[in-house]
């Protein structure tokens, strides 16, 4: 018995007792048995769902139920409650980015889950995501009421104003500002 529970404590869940004979000694080696069942149950299925879920993609895996109550069960629910709060992200991420790239710049992600903030490296990215989908909604506005003015309306030298532009996003801008100023000359 020793020489097992020494083994599990080192993280060998596998042993198993042969269960010999009646009494205290055949109680003990049973619920040992059953404890190594149950820490085996709770390390094959987290290891089965940070293959199914965290490798292949599946986000809707989750743990299967322990074999016991109180503390194994806590532990099942505890695992299964960071694999949801963990793809919950990035599900919305996934729903915004779709959407603009299908051409529909009025999707944001929620700072709010299920009634709770976002904290930490979630609301880092939806703040980021938001910035972006602002960033892309006011240039295309902007772009688009330009080359209306221009194009359709006849008003020359209509020039895009986007705040806080930079890199790629400017050169844009500034392309089409100096497109209508060329029309007027």
């Amino acid at each position: 018995l020793l020489t097992a529970m020494n083994a599990m404590r080192d993280g060998n869940f596998r042993k198993r007792l042969p269960v010999v004979g009646e009494g205290l000694v055949a109680e003990l080696t049973i619920a040992y048995n059953e404890i190594a069942d149950r820490q085996q149950h709770i390390l094959s299925e987290l290891t089965r769902v940070q293959r199914v879920a965290g490798r292949e993609g599946r986000h809707s895996e989750r743990l299967q139920a322990s074999l016991g109550e109180g503390g194994w069960a806590r532990c099942v629910e505890a695992a299964n409650s960071l694999v949801t709060d963990l793809v919950r992200p990035t599900g919305e991420f996934a729903r915004v980015v779709a959407a603009v790239s299908d051409g529909d710049l009025t999707q944001r992600m929620d700072l709010r889950l299920e009634g709770q903030s976002l904290r930490g490296e979630p609301l880092r990215v939806a703040r980021s995501v938001n910035g972006l989908v602002n960033q892309l909604s006011s240039i295309a506005d902007e772009i688009t009421r330009v080359t209306r003015e221009v194009g359709t309306e006849g008003k020359l030298g209509g020039q895009a104003q986007v705040r806080e532009a930079d890199g790629s996003w400017r050169d844009l801008i500034d392309a089409v500002n100096t497109m209508s100023s060329r029309l007027t000359a």
